[in-house]
């Protein structure tokens, strides 16, 4: 009892500490971002000023704030220069304008703020130009405009790749170019570089078939694409790269390419899941699949039962049918009145189940989950390939984020108590750990298998994969979720593979793939773009 009061003390002491220290970080980012409120006004950049004013409001209120990123940097940047476009003449802007359709705008100009603004809601943007492309052409005029002016590249269609804060340089943004072409004779979809995944979906489904998709409807397609791509029926049908089946793309002369296994095969390579830093893809064709229907969904499970549960997936994965796909995540609800009401201030357990077959097998196949423990929601059954978003059921709206993934050797009886425990789930009590979600993926049979001519995606070894989800407050950003994320892994370490997949990192870094793909793909990154035009690895 002794020992447990000291405990108890000692984390609450810690927490004040944590107040404390949150407090006056709230402070020195209020004085840090009125000063940015300050200078740009002086700078006549009022989008960059009423954004700041807006939140020194709310850091001042206590109210949920947007934190905006590299603050000390936009300081200096604006202070020591006036403006982020002081570099580019007048007349260099009126030239660009008069080559592309969409618009261009910089930082001191009316819509600016809406233009870059990312689905996560945690950066602020102020590149010194934003080319808002409606065409291949109006990127390859932007690429150009660039590489005369020796300023760097980024491109961002949904935003949902975002990573950090873009305050140089051109930014095209993709959203415009949103056309998806279906071929249901060849069973193809040429889809622009800016469409989200859940249009692809509905377009196929008019035809009775399906893409290799991701779990939300509003992740953009060529950002998942390129990254290799986990979906949720990734056991029995691979990754979505898997099916590309041709790229168009601006390099960074700004040329436009097609790149498919006939033309630039090394570059098509490098492209099926090599992410950033290779051109900007105006353009992707993929291959469809048969699939009206499916038998999917998510079964919740309650905190009492969550153990229960929990090991019986970890059971159930060492002999799933190859063509099941399964994956469970400890869901932290919070308490707020646009939560469904059944699942308001609970935490659950959610069991994703896919299986892309007949509703009798599927139910065959689930059954063993079923009986694992009592069910709180039930919500496996039959869906139409069209809803298949309703497996995972992630968040449509933008919002503050933070995420971290990796990879996982294997999962076993041992791994679940660990897991649990990092969680603050089951025996442990629920700690109040600062992530809304925390899941684990199974890979394996399809995943592992490359397609013919090989693709640069990472982590096809390991069969499990591990996402953290923060909790979408910034304040906890910097320090509070980066701590517990750390400590969370520490206590994974026995079951974290070297490997992982880019996509589910939530930054560039070279863990992302096997070093024989990284030194093959960084070849040929300076081959096509010899002066590093598109940033990416930062």
């Amino acid at each position: 009892m002794r020992a447990e009061r000291v405990e108890r003390a000692e984390l609450a002491e810690r927490a004040e500490r944590v107040e404390q220290a949150e407090l006056a970080e709230r402070a020195k980012l209020a004085e840090q971002v009125a000063r940015v409120a300050q200078v740009a006004r002086v700078a006549k950049y009022p989008g960059i000023a009423e954004s700041a004013r807006v939140q020194v409001r709310r850091i001042g209120s206590g109210d949920q704030y947007e934190r905006p990123a590299e603050v000390g940097r936009l300081v200096d940047i604006l202070s020591n220069r006036y403006c982020l476009a002081m570099s580019l003449a007048s007349a260099d802007i009126v030239d660009l304008r008069s080559r592309v359709a969409g618009p261009v705008l910089t930082p001191r100009d009316e819509g600016f703020a809406d233009e870059v603004a990312s689905w996560i809601r945690s950066f602020t943007h102020t590149p010194e130009v934003a080319v808002g492309a409606s065409s291949t052409a109006d990127v390859a005029a932007a690429v150009k405009f660039a590489t005369a002016h020796g300023l760097p590249v980024r491109v961002q269609a949904t935003g949902h790749g975002s990573h950090a804060t873009v305050t140089d340089g051109v930014l095209i943004l993709t959203r415009r170019i949103d056309t998806v072409s279906i071929d249901p004779g060849q069973r193809l979809a040429t889809i622009g570089a800016g469409v989200q995944w859940g249009a692809v979906v509905a377009a196929a489904a008019e035809h009775g078939l399906a893409p290799i998709t991701g779990s939300s409807p509003v992740v953009g397609v060529v950002g998942f694409l390129l990254g290799g791509g986990v979906g949720p029926l990734v056991r029995s049908h691979g990754f979505g790269s898997d099916y590309v089946r041709e790229f168009e793309l601006v390099t960074a002369d700004g040329q436009v390419v097609v790149a498919n296994s006939q033309q630039h095969p090394e570059l098509f390579w490098a492209l099926r899941g090599g992410k950033g830093g290779l051109g900007v893809v105006t353009q992707v064709t993929i291959a469809l699949v048969e699939l009206a229907t499916l038998y999917g969904g998510s079964l919740m499970y309650d905190s009492p039962d969550i153990e229960a549960a929990l090991c019986a997936w970890v059971d159930y994965t060492a002999t799933a049918d190859p063509r099941v796909s399964t994956s469970v995540a400890i869901l932290r609800m919070p308490d707020l009145p646009f939560i469904p009401e059944p699942v308001r201030g609970r935490t659950l357990l959610s069991l994703r189940f896919a299986y892309p077959g007949d509703t009798a097998r599927g139910e065959e196949l689930a059954a063993p989950l079923r009986a694992a423990a009592p069910i709180y929601l039930d919500g496996l059954s039959e869906m139409p390939a069209s809803q298949i978003a309703r497996i995972h059921g992630d968040p449509t709206d933008p919002s503050p984020g933070w995420n971290a993934g990796r990879m996982l050797t294997h999962v076993d009886r041992e791994f679940a108590t660990a897991f649990l425990e990092q969680v603050g789930v089951g025996a442990a009590g629920d700690s109040g750990v600062p992530f809304v979600a925390v899941e684990v993926r199974q890979l394996g049979s399809a995943a592992t298998r490359d397609v013919e001519g090989g693709s640069a995606v990472g982590g096809r070894a390991p069969e499990f994969t591990l996402s953290i989800i923060g909790a979408p407050n910034p304040a906890l950003f910097a320090h509070v979720i980066p701590g517990a994320a750390a400590s969370l892994l520490a206590g994974l370490e026995p079951w974290l593979a070297n490997e992982t997949t880019i996509n589910f990192l939530g930054h560039y870094d070279s863990s992302g793939w096997p070093a024989a793909t990284l030194e093959r793909l960084s070849a040929v990154r300076r081959e096509v773009d010899p002066t590093t035009v598109f940033v990416y690895a930062e």
